[in-house]
């Protein structure tokens, strides 16, 4: 009868540990409570100045979106493809601006802001992928040199020349 005691026991325990182990016990293991603070800003200036221009120059025509990660831009669910693996790929990545339709939300052009870090090796090979990634996707791309300032209406015509190539070449 003791070695059916001590056989019990070691079932309890084992049961118990593997609980544990798992995260099973929510009062033997507390998770980890992050904080956090609000950001004062949620755009550098350059961003903002690019931004207001932005709304100038096709705001009446275009929504504009800040800071979009590639996940809410492109749908990585293609058929024949890890879909776990190509949303690990881009889901930290994002664009700058996104210009959407009003009717529908439809994105129709992503911006990219390029200031001094765009010139490091990393940031590079990160841009050349954001790049192939839109243009496999379907979606043109626009990329701005950050000069310190923005025409409202350079950007409409560098946007228009950048939805519409074959009008502008003519």
């Amino acid at each position: 009868m003791t070695i059916f005691y001590i056989i019990i026991g070691i079932i309890i325990v084992t049961a118990i540990v593997i609980a544990i182990s798992r995260g099973g016990l929510a009062d033997v293991e507390e998770k980890a409570k992050y904080r956090y603070n609000r950001k004062n800003f949620f755009l550098t200036r350059a961003e903002h100045e690019c931004y207001d221009a932005l709304v100038e120059a096709v705001g009446a025509e275009y929504h504009i979106f800040a800071q979009v990660h590639l996940p809410t831009l492109v749908d990585h669910t293609v058929r024949g493809q890890d879909w776990r693996a190509a949303l690990a790929h881009i889901n930290r990545k994002s664009v700058d601006f996104v210009l959407c339709d009003k009717a529908y939300l439809s994105p129709k052009l992503a911006i990219e802001l390029d200031d001094k870090s765009h010139e490091r090796a990393d940031r590079q090979e990160r841009d050349r992928e954001v790049e192939r990634i839109l243009r496999e996707a379907g979606v043109s791309l626009l990329r701005l040199e950050n000069r310190g300032s923005f025409s409202p209406s350079e950007l409409a015509q560098k946007i228009k020349e950048t939805l519409n190539p074959k009008s502008t070449s003519l």
